[in-house]
Order: C-alpha cells, then sequence, then structure tokens
C-alpha cells in the first residue's frame, strides 16, 4: 500500500467568524474519509473582520445589523441556517456555560492572531490548531472576552503554551508585522472573505463547503501535485 499524498493547508480565518469554525469541521469530516489517502498539514493564517473594532466591542448582532444592513429577522434567518449546518458539521455555536447566557460580542482579534503565530512557531500546527479551536469554544460557546489579554492567556496556558512567553510575544512588535504582513498576503491573494483554504501554498477552496467539496478538491491537488 503506498503512502497517503501530504498536502499543507493554510487556512485563512478570524476568531470572529462562525463559518470558519463550520468550515473546519467540514473540513475535518473530509479528512477522516481520506484517512490513510492523504496527509494534511494544517495551519491557520490571520484575517481580522474588523481590524477596526474597539477595545470594548460591540455587541454582535447590532454589529450585524449594521454591516450588513439587515433587518433582525433577517438575521434571525441567517441564524437558523447557519445553526442547521453546524450541526451538520459536527460544530456547536451555542451558549455552554452555567446559568444566563451573557450577550454575544464581537471583539479585536489582532491580539488572537499574534498569539496563533506565536503558537504556529514555537510549538508546530497541531498546538496551534488545538489553540484555535480553544478560542473558538471561548467565543462561540463561553462567550469569553477574548479581545482582553489576560484571557487569551489563559487560553494559550490551557493548551500548554508557556504563559510568559505567551505574554512577551503579544507585547513583540516583529510578530505583529508578520501578523499584518500575512494579512496583506490574504489580500494579494484576492481573499475578501474567510474561511478560505490554500492548499499546498496555490490551489484555493474558498468558503466553508460541504465535506464531499473538500474530499474531492484535495484528491485533484494531491493528484496534481504527483504528476509535477
Amino acid at each position: 500500500m503506498s503512502a497517503p499524498d501530504k498536502l499543507t493547508i493554510d487556512i485563512y480565518s478570524d476568531v470572529m467568524c462562525p463559518w470558519c469554525a463550520i468550515g473546519y469541521g467540514q473540513l475535518t469530516k473530509a479528512l477522516d474519509q481520506l484517512d490513510g489517502e492523504i496527509d494534511a498539514e494544517i495551519r491557520w493564517r490571520p484575517f481580522e473582520l474588523n481590524p477596526d473594532m474597539p477595545e470594548e466591542g460591540e455587541e454582535q448582532e447590532a454589529h450585524l445589523q449594521r454591516k450588513y444592513r439587515r433587518t433582525a429577522e433577517e438575521g434571525a434567518a441567517v441564524r437558523g441556517q447557519m445553526k442547521q449546518i453546524a450541526e451538520s458539521a459536527g460544530v456547536s455555536l451555542a451558549y455552554e456555560g452555567e446559568g444566563d447566557a451573557p450577550p454575544a460580542m464581537m471583539w479585536n482579534t489582532r491580539e488572537a492572531h499574534k498569539l496563533l503565530g506565536f503558537a504556529l512557531e514555537q510549538a508546530g500546527p497541531q498546538v496551534q490548531t488545538e489553540l484555535k479551536l480553544a478560542l473558538f469554544k471561548a467565543h462561540f460557546n463561553e462567550r469569553r472576552r477574548i479581545g482582553e489579554r489576560d484571557v487569551l492567556l489563559d487560553i494559550a496556558a490551557s493548551v500548554g503554551l508557556h504563559r510568559e512567553a505567551a505574554k512577551a510575544a503579544l507585547n513583540d512588535a516583529d510578530l505583529e508585522a508578520r501578523v499584518v504582513a500575512e494579512e496583506r498576503q490574504a489580500w494579494d491573494l484576492n481573499i475578501s472573505g474567510v474561511p478560505a483554504m490554500i492548499v499546498n501554498g496555490k490551489f484555493m477552496i474558498p468558503g466553508a463547503q460541504p465535506p464531499e467539496t473538500y474530499v474531492n478538491a484535495l484528491r485533484r491537488v494531491a493528484e496534481k501535485s504527483r504528476t509535477q
């Protein structure tokens, strides 16, 4: 039996993006189907949906109504559709804490992206993915204030990153410059929405796709990579 094809998948994504969590869930289902056929290394790349978001954040529904000029009724319809797709992807976007749910908020994610960059550089793609999933959980399921540095450092420590090293990384101007450069690269690749997955550095799969779409696309990339 031949060895599996090795692919890299760079996922441009924001922590605030529910479709990014859904897209990863669908991708995971696809990779389960491709077990033994394709071995994928996943790396997360920064994309800020709201780079100008103030420190105090903004209530989620008010933000979405303002940004997309949609009514409350239209927002409810979108959330219902999203909930169904998320459930099919094995992803929960619901509050899972104790007591009444705090308001769903949008936060500035620049420091979260810096932390993800630090995780990739210092601990590798597997730990970076663990951190990304922990950030998704903190935002969607726990509704924590992930724009706050202490919250981010607690999440970093929860996946085994050294807290003081993570704190130093958040103060590192060079790391921030690398994050900004990667975001600029996304625009150079004509990425204007997320998730966007770049396979082997050149093949793009835009949006949160059904698992079978990822299966077919990854097989095509693997075949092209073998013949080049």
